[in-house]
C-alpha cells in the first residue's frame, strides 16, 4: 500500500497544484502584466495553467490505471504493456473532453495519429487489432506458460501491439506476431492454475498380467520425485497389441516447467520397477510414448532389452 501510495503522490500532487492555480487564475493575472495588453496576460497564464493541468491530470490517470491493474495481476505476473497503452490513451482523450478540447486535439495528444502513422506498414495493423483481441479475450497472460500449434511451448514475457515475446525453457527469446498467434491453437498450461494432468503411453509385453501392471505402473509413478501426490497417479489399460499390451500412466505435474523433469522422473521409476521385477530379456519389450493433454502425440520410442 505504501509503495502504491508514493507512485501517485507526485501525480497527484501535481494535479492539485496546477488545478488550483488554475482557479486562483483570475488573482494571478495582474502579477503577470496589463490585462489590456496584446496578446492579454490573462489568456496566456490561462492557457499555461491548463496545460499544466490537463497532463498532470493524464499523467495521475494513467498512474492510476497502471496500480489498479497491477493490484489485479497480483500472482500472475506484470500486466500487458498493450493494455497499459490502451487504458492510458482513453485517459488522454476522455481529459482533453473535460476540457473542451477539439476531436483533433484528443487524437494528437492521445497518440492516435502517431500510432496509425506509425503502424502503417502491411500486416502489422492486424497484428495490432489481433494483439487486442488477445488481451480482450484473456488467451494468456505474462508469465504463462503457453504452446502454440505450430510447436513452439515456453513462458510469456511481454505483450506489446504487435508481438508477443515468449521465452523457451532454453532461455531463449521468441517473438510471434500477434495476428500468427490468432490463427492457430493456443495451449496455456497456467490456466485455470498451474497444475496439470500429464500421461505417457506404456507398452508391457504380454508375460505381466493387467493387473499387476496397472498397480506396478502407479505405483513406480506414485514414487517419482516432483510428481505431485494429490490426485494419486493412476494407470488405465488403452489396448490389445501385437506387441503387448498398451497403458496410460496419468500424472499431476506442478507446472508447466517441472513438466520434463517429472516425465524423466516417472519413466525412470518405471524402469527399475520393472527391472527389479526381473522379467525375462527376451520378453522385457517395451515402446513408450508421450501424449500432451491437448495435442497430437510424441514420436514413439522403442527399447528392447538385451
Amino acid at each position: 500500500m505504501n509503495e502504491q501510495l508514493r507512485r501517485i503522490a507526485g501525480p497527484l500532487a501535481a494535479t492539485l497544484t496546477s488545478v488550483g492555480l488554475l482557479l486562483a487564475q483570475p488573482m494571478l493575472v495582474p502579477l503577470f502584466g496589463d490585462a489590456n495588453a496584446a496578446p492579454p496576460s490573462g489568456q496566456v497564464l490561462r492557457l499555461l495553467l491548463g496545460s499544466a493541468a490537463y497532463f498532470s491530470a493524464a499523467w495521475l490517470a494513467m498512474r492510476l490505471a497502471d496500480v489498479v491493474l497491477s493490484r489485479n495481476q497480483r500472482g500472475r505476473g506484470r500486466s500487458p504493456k498493450l493494455l497499459k497503452d490502451l487504458l492510458s490513451a482513453a485517459a488522454l482523450a476522455t481529459i482533453a473532453l473535460v476540457f473542451e478540447g477539439s476531436a483533433l486535439g484528443v487524437a494528437a495528444t492521445s497518440g492516435v495519429i502517431v500510432a496509425v502513422l506509425g503502424f502503417s506498414l502491411r500486416g502489422v495493423m492486424g497484428d495490432v487489432f489481433a494483439g487486442i483481441a488477445l488481451g480482450l479475450e484473456h488467451t494468456y497472460r505474462i508469465g504463462d506458460w503457453v504452446e502454440l500449434e505450430a510447436g513452439l511451448s515456453g513462458r510469456v514475457i511481454e505483450i506489446t501491439w504487435r508481438a508477443t515475446r515468449i521465452e523457451t525453457r532454453d532461455k531463449v527469446q521468441v517473438a510471434v506476431p500477434n495476428g500468427r498467434i490468432a490463427q492457430q491453437r493456443v495451449t496455456n498450461y497456467s490456466a485455470p492454475r498451474p497444475q496439470y494432468r500429464q500421461q505417457v503411453r506404456i507398452t508391457l509385453d504380454h508375460s505381466l498380467a493387467a493387473q499387476d501392471a496397472r498397480q506396478l505402473l502407479a505405483e513406480s509413478a506414485a514414487a517419482a520425485p516432483g510428481v505431485l501426490a494429490d490426485p494419486p497417479p493412476d494407470a488405465r489399460l488403452t489396448a490389445h497389441e501385437p506387441d503387448g499390451l498398451a497403458y496410460m500412466v496419468r500424472y499431476w505435474v506442478p507446472s508447466f516447467a517441472q513438466e520434463i523433469d517429472c516425465r524423466d522422473a516417472v519413466l525412470t521409476s518405471v524402469d527399475e520397477a520393472l527391472r527389479r521385477r526381473a522379467v525375462p530379456a527376451p520378453h522385457r519389450r517395451y515402446r513408450l510414448r508421450l501424449d500432451r493433454p491437448g495435442g497430437d502425440a510424441a514420436e514413439a520410442i522403442r527399447l528392447l532389452g538385451q
